[in-house]
């Protein structure tokens, strides 16, 4: 699925210098000395980052970067040992991860967490906000919440056929291949109406024929008008969908800016292949 030229030319951030830390026109993340220790190690340290609205945004770097950590931090799955970050302007740090989902901020797994023995569809019904059916007064009184509870199951269906899943509505989610479940997860994640969507690795361990349908509704969801920021490791993929590269590195921002320069970067050849990778003349970072 092919992005408009000049709405990717928008999203591209055009007149943004590509400098760690830079401020973005529209931001719906910032964040702001976030460090995070593991005993004697220090898996992110970092000092400034803005997410730019309504683009799609890899985070890149080498194992053990600190590229997840930094998602369970801004997400409420981890706490960090300093730093703060406001999510539309408003203060999140510190907030459960489910109450940072409420608000519109949700992040899917490399390790996908679709629930096996339930049904696809079931699967797809945890995900909707505001189940008055799931309050313990209401529940007793289903007069008034099956209404609601048809409404999430037609959106359901609807987020299913869009992501080819239609057929497996009825099907227990642990029937699924993993390339599947990187798919619910991702459909799921949109039951609750996100303005940010966060993936961790959707592409890992999916096979080439599925992985084009996946990178369709990556672009899909930022034409939507999503903010997408993901991580990925293969270079191809980031290329193709990314509007902004971020880079880091031992925990540490080293590098963002358009896929072009990131390329070119020799900080960021430096982290992938080591200072003394003996090729002076790399001329772009592989994976």
């Amino acid at each position: 699925m092919p992005i408009n030229s000049d709405i990717r030319a928008v999203r591209g951030l055009p007149g943004v210098a590509p400098t760690p830390g830079v401020a973005k026109p529209n931001p719906i993340l910032a964040i702001e000395g976030v460090v995070r220790h593991f005993g004697g190690i220090t898996a992110v340290d970092v000092e400034h980052l803005e997410i730019q609205s309504n683009a799609i945004t890899a985070l890149i770097g080498p194992n053990g970067a600190g590229k997840t950590t930094l998602f369970n931090l801004l997400t409420g799955f981890d706490q960090p040992d300093a730093g703060r970050w406001t999510f539309d302007d408003q203060p999140i740090h510190g907030m459960p991860a489910y109450r940072v989902a409420r608000l519109g901020m949700v992040r899917t797994f490399q390790l996908t967490k679709a629930l096996s023995k339930l049904s696809v569809l079931d699967n797809m019904k945890l995900g909707a906000k505001n189940q008055s059916g799931e309050r313990f007064f209401e529940a007793l009184a289903p007069w008034r919440w099956k209404s609601g509870d048809r409404s999430i199951e037609t959106r359901a269906d609807g987020l299913l056929e869009r992501f080819n899943l239609g057929h497996m509505r009825d099907e227990l989610a642990g029937t699924m291949s993993g390339g599947q479940r990187k798919l619910l997860e991702m459909a799921r994640a949109l039951m609750s109406e996100p303005r940010l969507i966060m993936l961790d690795e959707p592409m890992a361990g999916v096979n080439p024929a599925l992985t084009q349908s996946l990178l369709g509704h990556i672009k899909a969801l930022a034409d939507d008008g999503l903010t997408v920021v993901f991580v990925e490791h293969d270079m191809d993929v980031v290329r193709d969908i990314s509007d902004w590269v971020v880079v880091m590195s031992e925990g540490r921002l080293i590098a963002e800016g358009p896929h072009d320069s990131i390329g070119r970067n020799q900080t960021v050849i430096d982290a992938y292949l080591g200072t003394r990778h003996g090729d002076s003349s790399t001329s772009g970072v592989t994976e």
